[in-house]
Protein backbone atom coordinates (compact mmCIF):
# COMPACT_ATOMS: atom_id res chain seq x y z
CA UNK A 1 0.00 0.00 0.00
CA UNK A 2 2.98 2.17 0.94
CA UNK A 3 4.40 1.84 -2.78
CA UNK A 4 1.12 2.08 -4.56
CA UNK A 5 0.54 5.66 -2.81
CA UNK A 6 3.41 7.04 -3.26
CA UNK A 7 3.72 6.13 -7.10
CA UNK A 8 0.46 8.02 -7.83
CA UNK A 9 1.69 11.02 -5.65
CA UNK A 10 5.00 11.29 -7.59
CA UNK A 11 4.22 10.64 -11.29
CA UNK A 12 6.41 11.74 -13.35
CA UNK A 13 6.35 15.35 -15.07
CA UNK A 14 6.14 13.98 -18.52
CA UNK A 15 3.40 11.41 -17.52
CA UNK A 16 4.29 7.74 -18.05
CA UNK A 17 5.77 6.52 -15.51
CA UNK A 18 6.60 7.42 -11.51
CA UNK A 19 9.02 9.83 -10.55
CA UNK A 20 12.26 8.96 -8.59
CA UNK A 21 11.81 9.14 -4.84
CA UNK A 22 12.57 12.78 -3.27
CA UNK A 23 16.28 13.16 -2.49
CA UNK A 24 16.58 13.15 1.57
CA UNK A 25 17.38 16.73 2.88
CA UNK A 26 21.52 17.09 2.65
CA UNK A 27 23.50 17.51 6.36
CA UNK A 28 24.19 21.32 7.54
CA UNK A 29 27.76 21.17 6.86
CA UNK A 30 28.45 25.01 7.04
CA UNK A 31 28.59 26.75 10.23
CA UNK A 32 25.37 28.85 11.63
CA UNK A 33 25.67 32.46 11.53
CA UNK A 34 23.70 33.14 15.09
CA UNK A 35 22.69 36.53 14.62
CA UNK A 36 21.86 35.87 10.58
CA UNK A 37 19.41 32.90 12.37
CA UNK A 38 17.96 35.17 14.65
CA UNK A 39 17.13 37.91 12.04
CA UNK A 40 15.86 35.71 9.37
CA UNK A 41 13.66 33.70 12.42
CA UNK A 42 12.48 37.17 13.13
CA UNK A 43 12.02 37.99 9.32
CA UNK A 44 9.59 34.74 8.73
CA UNK A 45 7.56 35.53 12.23
CA UNK A 46 7.03 39.48 10.56
CA UNK A 47 5.83 37.26 7.43
CA UNK A 48 3.80 35.13 9.33
CA UNK A 49 2.15 38.23 11.46
CA UNK A 50 1.71 39.89 7.99
CA UNK A 51 -0.54 36.76 7.06
CA UNK A 52 -2.49 37.12 9.75
CA UNK A 53 -2.71 40.98 9.22
CA UNK A 54 -4.20 39.87 5.49
CA UNK A 55 -6.98 38.44 7.22
CA UNK A 56 -7.61 40.76 9.67
CA UNK A 57 -7.66 43.50 6.84
CA UNK A 58 -9.94 42.09 4.69
CA UNK A 59 -12.21 41.26 7.58
CA UNK A 60 -11.99 45.39 8.31
CA UNK A 61 -12.44 46.16 4.94
CA UNK A 62 -15.50 43.91 4.35
CA UNK A 63 -17.21 44.63 7.61
CA UNK A 64 -17.25 48.01 7.21
CA UNK A 65 -14.83 48.69 10.59
CA UNK A 66 -12.32 51.17 8.18
CA UNK A 67 -15.04 53.16 6.94
CA UNK A 68 -16.51 53.60 10.72
CA UNK A 69 -13.34 54.75 11.92
CA UNK A 70 -12.67 56.62 8.67
CA UNK A 71 -12.90 60.31 9.45
CA UNK A 72 -14.44 59.91 13.14
CA UNK A 73 -11.52 60.87 15.31
CA UNK A 74 -10.64 58.65 18.58
CA UNK A 75 -13.43 55.83 19.26
CA UNK A 76 -14.00 53.22 21.64
CA UNK A 77 -14.10 49.29 20.96
CA UNK A 78 -18.31 49.69 21.99
CA UNK A 79 -18.17 53.33 19.32
CA UNK A 80 -16.35 51.34 16.59
CA UNK A 81 -18.65 48.63 16.86
CA UNK A 82 -21.39 50.57 16.80
CA UNK A 83 -21.04 52.21 13.76
CA UNK A 84 -20.27 49.06 12.18
CA UNK A 85 -23.44 46.80 13.23
CA UNK A 86 -20.93 44.43 14.78
CA UNK A 87 -19.91 42.78 18.34
CA UNK A 88 -18.16 44.94 20.19
CA UNK A 89 -16.31 41.41 21.61
CA UNK A 90 -14.56 40.53 18.26
CA UNK A 91 -14.44 44.35 17.37
CA UNK A 92 -11.84 45.18 20.46
CA UNK A 93 -9.69 42.15 19.72
CA UNK A 94 -9.73 43.19 16.07
CA UNK A 95 -8.45 47.00 16.90
CA UNK A 96 -5.57 45.08 19.22
CA UNK A 97 -4.47 43.35 16.41
CA UNK A 98 -4.53 46.47 14.34
CA UNK A 99 -2.71 48.73 16.89
CA UNK A 100 0.07 46.20 17.12
CA UNK A 101 0.85 46.38 13.27
CA UNK A 102 0.35 50.00 13.52
CA UNK A 103 -2.90 50.53 11.43
CA UNK A 104 -4.95 52.18 14.28
CA UNK A 105 -2.98 54.06 16.96
CA UNK A 106 -4.24 53.07 20.71
CA UNK A 107 -4.59 55.79 23.24
CA UNK A 108 -3.90 53.98 26.48
CA UNK A 109 -4.81 57.48 28.39
CA UNK A 110 -8.94 56.86 27.45
CA UNK A 111 -8.74 53.11 25.74
CA UNK A 112 -9.82 54.83 22.77
CA UNK A 113 -8.71 53.90 18.58
CA UNK A 114 -7.88 56.47 15.83
CA UNK A 115 -7.22 55.87 12.19
CA UNK A 116 -5.01 58.54 11.07
CA UNK A 117 -6.05 59.56 7.50
CA UNK A 118 -3.30 57.97 5.97
CA UNK A 119 -4.50 54.43 6.67
CA UNK A 120 -7.68 55.58 6.43
CA UNK A 121 -6.99 56.70 2.09
CA UNK A 122 -5.20 53.17 2.16
CA UNK A 123 -7.82 51.20 4.23
CA UNK A 124 -11.04 53.47 3.40
CA UNK A 125 -10.48 55.15 -0.14
CA UNK A 126 -12.31 53.12 -2.27
CA UNK A 127 -12.20 55.57 -5.05
CA UNK A 128 -8.53 56.54 -4.03
CA UNK A 129 -5.19 56.13 -6.11
CA UNK A 130 -3.93 53.25 -3.31
CA UNK A 131 -6.76 51.17 -1.62
CA UNK A 132 -5.39 48.25 -1.07
CA UNK A 133 -8.40 45.61 0.78
CA UNK A 134 -8.83 44.41 -2.90
CA UNK A 135 -5.22 42.89 -3.28
CA UNK A 136 -5.56 40.41 -0.45
CA UNK A 137 -8.91 39.07 -2.30
CA UNK A 138 -5.37 37.74 -5.00
CA UNK A 139 -3.75 36.58 -2.07
CA UNK A 140 -6.95 34.58 -1.08
CA UNK A 141 -7.15 33.02 -4.19
CA UNK A 142 -3.64 31.32 -4.55
CA UNK A 143 -4.82 30.05 -1.21
CA UNK A 144 -8.47 28.79 -2.63
CA UNK A 145 -6.38 26.98 -5.18
CA UNK A 146 -3.76 25.66 -3.78
CA UNK A 147 -4.10 22.01 -4.61
CA UNK A 148 -4.36 22.87 -8.59
CA UNK A 149 -1.10 25.38 -8.13
CA UNK A 150 0.65 22.21 -6.43
CA UNK A 151 0.07 19.40 -9.22
CA UNK A 152 0.95 22.63 -11.84
CA UNK A 153 4.44 22.61 -10.18
CA UNK A 154 4.76 19.41 -10.13
CA UNK A 155 3.66 18.75 -13.48
CA UNK A 156 4.84 21.53 -15.26
CA UNK A 157 1.33 22.28 -16.55
CA UNK A 158 -0.59 25.54 -17.11
CA UNK A 159 -3.48 27.13 -15.31
CA UNK A 160 -5.91 28.91 -17.40
CA UNK A 161 -6.78 32.09 -16.17
CA UNK A 162 -10.70 31.18 -16.05
CA UNK A 163 -9.72 28.34 -14.03
CA UNK A 164 -9.01 30.29 -10.87
CA UNK A 165 -10.91 30.75 -7.61
CA UNK A 166 -13.31 33.87 -8.27
CA UNK A 167 -12.36 36.03 -5.94
CA UNK A 168 -9.29 36.18 -8.00
CA UNK A 169 -10.40 38.55 -11.01
CA UNK A 170 -12.58 40.53 -8.80
CA UNK A 171 -9.42 41.27 -6.62
CA UNK A 172 -6.99 41.94 -9.70
CA UNK A 173 -10.05 44.61 -10.99
CA UNK A 174 -10.24 46.37 -8.02
CA UNK A 175 -7.12 46.71 -6.18
CA UNK A 176 -5.76 47.75 -10.50
CA UNK A 177 -8.38 50.19 -10.45
CA UNK A 178 -6.86 52.36 -8.40
CA UNK A 179 -2.86 52.78 -10.15
CA UNK A 180 -5.39 53.16 -13.62
CA UNK A 181 -7.93 56.01 -12.06
CA UNK A 182 -4.34 57.99 -10.99
CA UNK A 183 -2.17 57.44 -13.86
CA UNK A 184 -3.98 56.57 -17.07
CA UNK A 185 -5.53 59.89 -18.11
CA UNK A 186 -3.46 62.17 -15.88
CA UNK A 187 -0.34 60.82 -16.97
CA UNK A 188 -0.18 57.91 -19.30
CA UNK A 189 -2.46 58.67 -22.57
CA UNK A 190 -0.46 62.44 -22.45
CA UNK A 191 3.32 60.69 -22.61
CA UNK A 192 1.70 58.60 -25.49
CA UNK A 193 3.05 60.89 -28.72
CA UNK A 194 -0.35 62.21 -30.40
CA UNK A 195 -2.87 59.59 -28.45
CA UNK A 196 -4.99 62.48 -26.44
CA UNK A 197 -5.13 64.43 -29.96
CA UNK A 198 -6.48 61.27 -31.63
CA UNK A 199 -8.77 60.33 -28.68
CA UNK A 200 -10.42 64.31 -28.45
CA UNK A 201 -10.52 64.31 -32.12
CA UNK A 202 -12.60 60.31 -31.84
CA UNK A 203 -9.82 57.54 -32.25
CA UNK A 204 -10.87 54.04 -32.28
CA UNK A 205 -9.46 52.65 -29.48
CA UNK A 206 -8.91 48.77 -28.46
CA UNK A 207 -8.21 47.21 -24.92
CA UNK A 208 -6.39 43.99 -24.89
CA UNK A 209 -6.90 41.64 -21.66
CA UNK A 210 -9.46 44.28 -20.75
CA UNK A 211 -10.69 42.25 -17.33
CA UNK A 212 -13.41 43.85 -16.14
CA UNK A 213 -13.60 46.67 -18.27
CA UNK A 214 -12.13 49.83 -16.18
CA UNK A 215 -9.16 51.05 -18.15
CA UNK A 216 -11.68 51.62 -21.44
CA UNK A 217 -14.51 52.87 -19.33
CA UNK A 218 -11.76 55.41 -17.64
CA UNK A 219 -10.93 56.85 -21.20
CA UNK A 220 -14.31 56.55 -22.86
CA UNK A 221 -15.24 59.19 -19.49
CA UNK A 222 -12.27 61.43 -20.16
CA UNK A 223 -13.00 61.00 -24.02
CA UNK A 224 -16.53 61.52 -24.98
CA UNK A 225 -15.58 61.48 -28.78
CA UNK A 226 -13.40 58.17 -28.96
CA UNK A 227 -15.02 54.76 -29.18
CA UNK A 228 -13.57 51.58 -27.28
CA UNK A 229 -13.25 47.99 -27.87
CA UNK A 230 -12.48 45.49 -25.09
CA UNK A 231 -11.09 42.32 -25.52
CA UNK A 232 -10.53 39.39 -22.73
CA UNK A 233 -10.96 35.46 -23.24
CA UNK A 234 -12.27 35.28 -19.89
CA UNK A 235 -16.34 35.10 -20.37
CA UNK A 236 -17.53 36.26 -16.83
CA UNK A 237 -14.81 39.16 -16.88
CA UNK A 238 -16.94 40.48 -20.18
CA UNK A 239 -19.62 40.24 -18.55
CA UNK A 240 -19.20 42.64 -15.52
CA UNK A 241 -17.56 44.82 -17.41
CA UNK A 242 -20.72 44.87 -19.76
CA UNK A 243 -22.29 45.65 -16.40
CA UNK A 244 -19.34 48.43 -15.02
CA UNK A 245 -20.27 50.46 -18.47
CA UNK A 246 -23.56 50.34 -18.33
CA UNK A 247 -23.48 51.50 -14.91
CA UNK A 248 -21.25 54.18 -15.65
CA UNK A 249 -23.10 55.65 -18.58
CA UNK A 250 -20.86 54.71 -21.02
CA UNK A 251 -22.06 51.52 -22.82
CA UNK A 252 -22.97 52.91 -25.85
CA UNK A 253 -19.57 53.49 -26.87
CA UNK A 254 -17.69 50.72 -25.28
CA UNK A 255 -18.25 47.24 -26.31
CA UNK A 256 -16.75 44.14 -24.68
CA UNK A 257 -16.10 40.90 -26.55
CA UNK A 258 -14.44 37.48 -25.77
CA UNK A 259 -11.81 37.53 -28.40
CA UNK A 260 -8.44 36.05 -28.20
CA UNK A 261 -5.38 38.66 -28.76
CA UNK A 262 -4.62 37.16 -31.93
CA UNK A 263 -7.65 37.42 -33.81
CA UNK A 264 -8.44 41.06 -32.98
CA UNK A 265 -10.74 42.51 -36.01
CA UNK A 266 -9.05 44.72 -38.66
CA UNK A 267 -10.98 47.68 -36.93
CA UNK A 268 -7.89 49.72 -38.39
CA UNK A 269 -7.14 51.39 -34.43
CA UNK A 270 -5.92 54.33 -33.72
CA UNK A 271 -4.41 53.51 -30.44
CA UNK A 272 -4.24 49.56 -28.85
CA UNK A 273 -3.20 49.08 -25.53
CA UNK A 274 -2.18 46.42 -23.47
CA UNK A 275 -2.65 46.79 -19.35
CA UNK A 276 -0.42 44.37 -17.33
CA UNK A 277 -1.20 41.76 -19.44
CA UNK A 278 0.94 40.32 -22.28
CA UNK A 279 3.32 39.08 -20.10
CA UNK A 280 0.38 36.72 -19.04
CA UNK A 281 0.18 35.36 -23.11
CA UNK A 282 1.11 32.01 -24.11
CA UNK A 283 2.24 33.80 -27.35
CA UNK A 284 2.79 37.79 -26.85
CA UNK A 285 5.17 38.00 -29.73
CA UNK A 286 1.84 36.56 -31.67
CA UNK A 287 -0.58 39.07 -29.85
CA UNK A 288 1.82 42.02 -30.29
CA UNK A 289 2.20 40.98 -34.37
CA UNK A 290 -1.83 41.28 -34.65
CA UNK A 291 -2.39 44.62 -32.99
CA UNK A 292 0.35 45.64 -35.58
CA UNK A 293 -1.59 44.58 -38.32
CA UNK A 294 -4.79 46.23 -36.83
CA UNK A 295 -2.82 49.26 -35.87
CA UNK A 296 -3.41 52.23 -38.14
CA UNK A 297 -0.40 53.23 -40.09
CA UNK A 298 0.40 56.46 -38.11
CA UNK A 299 -1.69 54.88 -34.35
CA UNK A 300 0.39 53.99 -31.48
CA UNK A 301 0.44 50.24 -29.09
CA UNK A 302 1.00 51.42 -25.45
CA UNK A 303 2.06 48.78 -23.31
CA UNK A 304 1.70 48.67 -19.57
CA UNK A 305 3.42 46.56 -17.34
CA UNK A 306 4.60 45.94 -13.99
CA UNK A 307 7.66 48.11 -13.05
CA UNK A 308 10.81 45.71 -13.60
CA UNK A 309 14.48 45.97 -13.88
CA UNK A 310 15.56 43.52 -16.56
CA UNK A 311 18.03 41.63 -14.26
CA UNK A 312 17.00 39.51 -11.48
CA UNK A 313 19.20 41.55 -8.59
CA UNK A 314 17.40 44.63 -9.76
CA UNK A 315 14.05 43.12 -8.81
CA UNK A 316 15.25 41.75 -5.31
CA UNK A 317 12.69 44.30 -3.46
CA UNK A 318 9.60 44.65 -2.18
CA UNK A 319 7.87 45.44 -5.32
CA UNK A 320 9.47 42.09 -6.93
CA UNK A 321 8.67 40.15 -4.19
CA UNK A 322 5.35 40.83 -5.05
CA UNK A 323 4.75 40.45 -8.51
CA UNK A 324 7.08 37.22 -8.88
CA UNK A 325 4.95 35.83 -6.22
CA UNK A 326 2.07 36.47 -8.28
CA UNK A 327 3.75 35.67 -11.34
CA UNK A 328 4.92 32.46 -9.89
CA UNK A 329 1.25 31.10 -9.47
CA UNK A 330 -1.39 33.40 -12.55
CA UNK A 331 1.01 34.51 -15.01
CA UNK A 332 3.55 31.86 -15.85
CA UNK A 333 0.30 29.52 -15.24
CA UNK A 334 -1.85 31.14 -17.75
CA UNK A 335 1.32 31.68 -20.37
CA UNK A 336 1.83 28.08 -19.76
CA UNK A 337 -1.78 26.68 -20.49
CA UNK A 338 -1.53 28.39 -24.28
CA UNK A 339 -0.01 27.82 -27.27
CA UNK A 340 3.76 28.46 -27.27
CA UNK A 341 3.66 29.26 -23.14
CA UNK A 342 6.63 31.67 -23.23
CA UNK A 343 5.93 32.59 -19.78
CA UNK A 344 7.39 35.80 -19.43
CA UNK A 345 6.55 35.90 -16.29
CA UNK A 346 5.62 39.68 -14.63
CA UNK A 347 9.05 40.75 -13.46
CA UNK A 348 10.00 40.52 -17.71
CA UNK A 349 11.57 43.94 -17.62
CA UNK A 350 11.81 46.50 -20.26
CA UNK A 351 14.63 45.04 -22.70
CA UNK A 352 12.42 41.93 -23.14
CA UNK A 353 9.31 43.47 -23.91
CA UNK A 354 10.90 45.59 -26.10
CA UNK A 355 12.07 42.73 -27.88
CA UNK A 356 9.31 41.24 -28.12
CA UNK A 357 7.22 44.51 -29.55
CA UNK A 358 10.16 44.36 -32.37
CA UNK A 359 9.72 40.86 -32.59
CA UNK A 360 6.22 41.46 -33.48
CA UNK A 361 7.37 43.88 -36.44
CA UNK A 362 7.13 46.93 -34.47
CA UNK A 363 9.65 49.81 -35.95
CA UNK A 364 10.70 52.12 -32.88
CA UNK A 365 9.73 51.22 -29.16
CA UNK A 366 10.47 53.30 -26.14
CA UNK A 367 9.84 53.68 -22.62
CA UNK A 368 7.06 56.87 -22.19
CA UNK A 369 6.47 56.89 -18.03
CA UNK A 370 6.93 54.79 -15.67
CA UNK A 371 5.85 54.84 -11.50
CA UNK A 372 6.84 52.69 -9.11
CA UNK A 373 4.80 49.60 -10.00
CA UNK A 374 4.49 49.74 -13.81
CA UNK A 375 6.41 50.59 -16.93
CA UNK A 376 4.49 52.41 -20.15
CA UNK A 377 6.56 51.71 -23.29
CA UNK A 378 5.15 53.25 -26.83
CA UNK A 379 5.50 51.32 -29.90
CA UNK A 380 4.75 52.59 -33.34
CA UNK A 381 4.48 50.31 -36.47
CA UNK A 382 7.20 52.80 -38.93
CA UNK A 383 10.47 54.27 -37.44
CA UNK A 384 10.07 58.39 -37.40
CA UNK A 385 12.54 60.81 -35.82
CA UNK A 386 14.28 59.54 -33.02
CA UNK A 387 12.88 58.50 -29.73
CA UNK A 388 14.62 58.43 -26.29
CA UNK A 389 13.05 57.02 -23.78
CA UNK A 390 13.14 58.62 -20.35
CA UNK A 391 15.41 59.31 -17.39
CA UNK A 392 15.09 56.70 -14.72
CA UNK A 393 13.63 57.49 -11.22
Amino acid sequence: MHDETFTSDTQAVNGGGPAAAPAAPAPLHEALDEAKLHAFVMQAMTDLAACGAGFMTNLGHKLGLYRAMAGAGPLSAQQVAERAGVSERYTREWLNSQAAGGYVEYRSEDRTYHLPPEQALVLAGQDGPCFFPPALEVSASMWLDEARILDAFRSGQGIPWGDHDQRLYSGVAQFFRGGYLANLVPSWLPAIDGAVAKLEAGARVADIGCGHGHTSILMAQAFPQATFHGYDTHPESIAAARKNAAAAGVADRVLFEVADARSLPDHRFDLICFFDCLHDLGDPVGAARRAREVLADDGRLMLVEPFAGDRVEDNLNLVGRIYYSGSAVLCCAHSLSEEVGLALGAQAGEKRLAQVLRDAGFAQVRRAAETPFNLVLEARKQASEPLTSRSRR
